[in-house]
């Protein structure tokens, strides 16, 4: 299997982007999820949350203006839209942790069969902090975890139980990664219910470190 048959990290944003529902609130995280924001359906009426007060963002058109004063977690610039509210910190994450974002979509290191995720740190100095990741983790309705299927060293990041620190126990829902869809079920763990065109499913369980199952039906991802 080589790494032509994987999907590319937009590509893994656009699917998501697609599968998220109709007048969601979401907060996007570092890495692949940022990329979310720009496949959005206008038309669906997604509102973006962000952790450091904007409610209502979108990315920057080619060639607007930044604005210092409007970034996003990943430090990158945005643009407010019709109906953006600002608030300070506190009350932000007060959103968060009060349940009221119907989905955060997340980088994640690990995530185990049991929907554990760790995607904070892997014992190095170099890694950057929790952030507000425990937060939403334990507050939106649903996790979404967006990751390359393997780490650079090809080593598997789809595990039985995670190796590196949580940051919260049994609380994602759907994996998607540039090999497959996985959605996690309290009795069968991981359930295929997509697969990256070209990548078949014996290479896919040699690539996770957890036994897979797959759902009856599974869909061809180009």
């Amino acid at each position: 299997m080589g790494a032509e048959n994987r999907l590319s990290r937009e590509r893994v944003a656009q699917i998501i982007a697609q599968d998220i529902a109709p007048g969601s609130y979401v907060n996007l995280g570092l890495g692949i999820p940022t990329l979310v924001a720009r496949y959005l359906d206008p038309t669906k009426e997604i509102v973006l949350h962000s952790e450091n007060g904007i409610l209502g963002l979108r990315d920057l058109e080619p060639g607007q203006p930044q604005d210092q004063d409007l970034i996003n977690a990943s430090k990158g610039y945005v643009q407010m839209v019709t109906g953006t509210s600002i608030s300070d910190q506190s009350l932000s994450f007060a959103m968060m942790r009060g349940g009221h974002l119907d989905a955060t979509v997340l980088g994640a290191f690990q995530v185990s069969s049991s929907g554990d995720i760790a995607s904070w740190s892997t014992g190095d100095d170099g890694v950057p902090g929790i952030g507000g990741a425990m937060d939403l983790v334990a507050g939106a309705r649903r996790v979404i975890v967006a990751m390359e299927h393997t780490t650079r060293k090809g080593e598997p990041r789809l595990l039985d139980a995670c190796t590196f620190p949580l940051t919260g126990k049994g609380v994602v829902s759907t994996v998607y990664t540039d090999m497959a869809i996985l959605d996690v079920e309290r009795e069968r763990g991981f359930v295929v219910r997509a697969l990256a065109r070209g990548i078949s499913r014996e290479a896919l369980q040699a690539a996770s470190g957890a036994r897979l199952a797959f759902a009856p039906t599974v869909e061809t991802l180009d």
